[in-house]
């Protein structure tokens, strides 16, 4: 069975690419809901963009009849391991997320300002899978630059043997770490939002981290003593795993983060303690730092 793509999304709302403590979120959601379990239904949407020309009786060959042994994650890309090869390989993009059964648990984006979509299943279903308890699993993306693939070893195959160390799972102890950066001459900014670099990082924590790094994201990084160097670490480590063990609740994050009051491009925007925040762009993407504090 195929799903009908939507009409083109119309909607005001700001949107960012989905970083690491959100996937891993959508992680642990999607294994309460999986794992273990048979899918017996898969029902794809008629869209060559999202799952890269494959068709949709291919999705449903692969998938139907199979059986979830494991959720894994590696930066911002996830995957199911199956009793059987092939296995599905998913990106978010800018907007993708899971739903789960009506009125189950979501992913909220951090850059959604609209009400969560109550329709099931939701508009812009791309992937709609069912398992054997009744279960129900849908990943959704409006903006269809998520992807949605097929890979034999998912974590060897490109795009994942591209990346980078994961920033939450296998960050490298500090003579790793202090080599990977000194062999970098990009800003320290672009440096966190290389995938190749770190896996998982988006803007939001990369300025995070050099906020209470306390370094300028101008920078190069191969300009960084060894104290700079542990700092950065040590602000990278903290920030995602606060992130994560919080499951992703903004709301909940330490009133001092930069994270509260980095948004919007405010020239008034100042910091919990009044340093103003300034606004930039590196590595096209809009960066917000603090002068007064990160050198």
């Amino acid at each position: 069975m195929s799903i009908r793509p939507s009409p083109a999304l119309r909607y005001g709302m700001l949107c960012a690419m989905p970083e690491l403590p959100e996937v891993e979120r959508g992680r642990r959601i999607a294994m309460k809901v999986v794992l273990g379990r048979r899918i017996t239904e898969a029902r794809c949407a008629d869209d060559p963009i999202v799952f890269e020309g494959v068709p949709a009786s291919r999705f449903r060959k692969a998938l139907v009849g199979r059986r979830v042994l494991a959720v894994k994650r590696h930066g911002k890309h996830l995957w199911f391991e199956l009793d059987r090869r092939p296995w599905p390989c998913l990106h978010f993009g800018m907007t993708g997320g899971f739903h789960t059964s009506p009125g189950g648990p979501r992913v909220r984006l951090k850059s959604s300002a609209k009400s969560p979509d109550r329709a099931w299943p939701p508009r812009f279903t791309k992937l709609q899978l069912v398992f054997d308890d009744g279960g129900e699993l849908i990943v959704a993306d409006a903006r269809r630059l998520g992807r949605i693939r097929l890979r034999h070893d998912p974590a060897h195959e490109p795009p994942i043997s591209l990346l980078g160390f994961d920033a939450h799972r296998a960050l490298p102890p500090f003579p790793a770490f202090r080599d990977l950066v000194r062999q970098r001459g990009a800003p320290l900014k672009a440096l966190l939002l290389d995938q190749s670099f770190a896996a998982g990082v988006g803007n939001w924590i990369a300025d995070e981290v050099l906020y209470q790094a306390r370094l300028d994201p101008r920078r190069r990084a191969n300009t960084l003593a060894d104290p700079e160097v542990a700092r950065m670490r040590a602000a990278l480590k903290r920030v995602i795993d606060t992130s994560v063990r919080l499951s992703n609740d903004s709301d909940r994050y330490p009133s001092g983060w930069l994270f509260h009051r980095r948004w919007g491009k405010n020239p008034r925007a100042v910091t919990r303690t009044g340093e103003r925040i300034r606004h930039i762009t590196l590595g096209g993407r809009t960066t917000a730092w603090v002068p007064a504090r990160q050198r």
